[in-house]
């Protein structure tokens, strides 16, 4: 029988609560033999200044590289710092013996930029009303590390 709960709305970024339910889903899929105990990595791009014009987060998931978050400043756009960015991801994940990288963008992102980058497009949310649809693509590497 389930127990009485309160479920509770939380306002804002709760870090102990992420942490919480990683830890539940982590122990959970090592449970079944599938731990996510992948590594996480930061890349960002900086000017010779110093300052920051981008940055990709992501992670190893079950053999696969998975891009959270890649973002480009909009003064530094259109000068390649993007390429770098997958570039150098690509780069880890073939070292690091990985299938390849997906990672879901909006169509008013960058679907072009990943079809251009070698990217195939593997999924879409259907369209509702005037929302901007929600696109995953992947990129699968051979044997040799090179794109298939």
């Amino acid at each position: 029988m389930t127990k009485s709960v309160h479920i509770e709305l939380v306002e804002g970024d709760d870090a102990l609560l992420t942490g919480a339910v990683d830890a539940i889903l982590d122990e959970a899929a090592k449970a079944q033999g599938h731990p996510f105990e992948g590594r996480k990595v930061q890349l960002r791009a900086l000017d010779a200044d110093g300052k920051m014009l981008g940055g990709l987060i992501g992670a190893h998931l079950q053999r696969w590289f998975f891009v959270k978050l890649l973002a480009v400043s909009p003064e530094a756009r259109g000068g390649g710092i993007g390429a770098q960015l997958l570039a150098r991801a690509e780069a880890m994940a073939r070292e690091d013996g990985l299938v390849g990288i997906y990672l879901d963008t909006f169509e008013f992102q960058a679907p072009r930029f990943y079809l251009r980058e070698g990217y195939r497009e593997i999924g879409r949310l259907p369209k509702v009303g005037d929302a901007p649809q929600r696109i995953w693509f992947a990129k699968e590497f051979n044997e040799t590390g090179s794109t298939t």
